[in-house]
């Protein structure tokens, strides 16, 4: 489905190759400056022209270039982590923006419901969006991105991208937003998404691209890459793991060796 071959932007982004199946869910983890936004932004296409970026991003072995505006938006949908709401417009007119076209009416407006109600913005619908609070504006802009892609009104899409999504949601709507991506994924859609929270990311995560200083310096299955030792080395911390309720748990010492 997607294909990165040497992808690279420079002084940002060292070389990277990487296939992603069909109903992947991978999130990139590294503090603050290692290249996540960078390597999401290169994957949407963003850089696409510019002389700075090398390398081939591909959707079914065709470059992300090749693609039309039109086309790459029904092909994937890419949350930036931080967008100004700049208008006055509602809710309900934002997210008609992001309707895919000539999606069945019943099917869309059947969407619009579902993907509210789980984030918990059907009275919010009118609102403007220069009104909504910082925890509003995030969750209308993930309905958004959600709609672009929800397979029942767009058959075509492929690929969400996600960078920080959980920025200002509290407990349950976390959760709400993982069983959206939950279901995405059984739809045989990808997600990739930058997470800074470690357990997040052992608990959801089915592959990891762990990055650091524009690298990444290790990418495969979950429990390969999640091991404390080159967290540690990563992040400057000691980490270690303790198993609670039937689950693993990362958690930082009292001191570091660091």
């Amino acid at each position: 489905m997607l294909e990165c071959r040497e992808i690279s932007v420079e002084g940002r982004l060292q070389a990277f190759n990487a296939n992603i199946a069909p109903g992947s869910r991978v999130h990139l983890i590294g503090p603050n400056g290692a290249g996540k936004s960078t390597l999401l932004a290169r994957l949407a296409g963003v850089f696409e022209g510019k002389g700075e970026v090398k390398g081939d991003v591909l959707f079914n072995g065709q470059p992300v270039s090749a693609f039309s505006g039109v086309q790459l938006a029904r092909l994937r949908a890419w949350l930036c982590q931080q967008l100004t709401p700049a208008s006055l417009m509602p809710v309900f007119q934002y997210l008609s923006l992001h309707q895919p076209r000539l999606a069945d009416p019943a099917a869309l407006e059947h969407t619009i419901t579902r993907l509210c109600d789980a984030l918990q913005l059907s009275d919010k619908l009118a609102k403007p969006v220069t009104h909504l609070s910082g925890g509003e504006w995030q969750r209308v802009r993930l309905a958004a991105v959600l709609l672009q892609v929800w397979p029942a009104v767009n058959p075509d899409s492929q690929i969400l991208l996600l960078d920080e999504p959980m920025n200002s949601l509290d407990v349950a709507q976390q959760q709400a937003l993982d069983q959206l991506l939950t279901e995405l994924c059984a739809a045989g859609r990808s997600v990739i998404m930058s997470d800074h929270d470690l357990n997040h990311t052992l608990h959801y995560a089915r592959q990891v691209w762990l990055m650091s200083a524009g690298e990444v310096i290790a990418a495969g299955e979950c429990a390969d890459v999640m091991q404390v030792e080159r967290l540690s080395q990563v992040y400057h911390v000691t980490f270690q793991i303790h198993s609670l309720a039937g689950r693993q748990w990362i958690m930082t010492t009292a001191k570091s060796s660091f």
